[in-house]
């Protein structure tokens, strides 16, 4: 077995890694919420509003960023080659304008190609980014190789990065490394999961991370949220953020108590 990875933060030969607060950010820092005494719509501002299917069409784009206009999500999710008409759509408000890579395959491009490609995604107009982890790299004992996979994401964005950890697929002691690592990097957000395939986001996960986290560090929840209770469950876990498409579904549902008006 691999030894355990050492905590240091990672630095290229004339630029460091900037701290989470040091980032540009579209981020929700209040972990201190009760969030079973909030109305479905209340919960909006935790919501990444995510559309990431292929063959999405441009019209379809434009109405999903309308729509995270129109419920008050905390950012549209779009795939990198839809960022700049989001953003164009969004212009003039507070909402982010989130994207990911490595993704939905993950862990398939070098290094280089990811901060390339991160640093494009930030100059498009995005305001934060998803990034998908050398998960066979941690497995391999490669601790150097992953943690500076995620900082040169870090160093050539400039953004808000959320590590897709893929939490079902480690051992408890590889969770813990990956965990540590990404820190190491620079990672704004720790994520569970990169989508339902891999884990249905669940408050045991959440938690995992958030025990973990260093102060600053925030958890992103992902992978089949589909109800409002489930979303509850997961922001009540410590999640700030929640990454689904079923947002609507969550902020308009009527049927919870805390939309009767008696």
């Amino acid at each position: 077995m691999a030894s355990s990875p050492p905590i240091t933060t990672p630095t290229g030969s004339d630029e460091s890694v900037p701290t989470p607060t040091q980032q540009k950010a579209n981020t929700v820092t209040d972990t201190t919420i009760d969030f079973s005494t909030l109305t479905p719509a209340e919960l909006a501002p935790f919501i990444q509003h995510t559309k990431i299917e292929l063959g999405s069409t441009r019209d379809e784009m434009v109405a999903h960023a309308e729509e995270a206009v129109k419920y008050g999500f905390n950012a549209a999710m779009v795939p990198a080659s839809w960022v700049p008409l989001v953003a164009d759509v969004l212009k003039g408000t507070d909402l982010g304008i989130a994207s990911a890579l490595d993704f939905p395959t993950v862990g398939v491009m070098t290094s280089a190609g990811k901060a390339a490609e991160a640093a494009e995604i930030a100059r498009l107009g995005a305001t934060q980014i998803d990034i998908g982890v050398q998960i066979g790299w941690l497995k391999s004992g490669m601790y150097d190789e992953f943690r500076e996979d995620i900082a040169g994401v870090v160093r050539a964005s400039g953004l808000p990065i959320k590590v897709m950890l893929e939490l079902p697929l480690l051992t408890d002691s590889e969770k813990d490394a990956a965990i540590e690592l990404a820190q190491d990097a620079g990672a704004a957000y720790l994520k569970n999961s990169s989508s339902g395939a891999v884990e249905v986001a669940n408050p045991t996960s959440i938690r995992y991370l958030v025990e973990r986290a260093r102060p600053g560090v925030l958890v992103k929840a992902s992978g089949s949220i589909k109800s409002l209770a489930q979303a509850r469950s997961l922001l009540g876990a410590g999640a700030v953020l929640l990454g689904t498409s079923a947002g609507i579904e969550i902020v308009t549902d009527s049927s919870d108590e805390n939309t009767r008006s008696y």
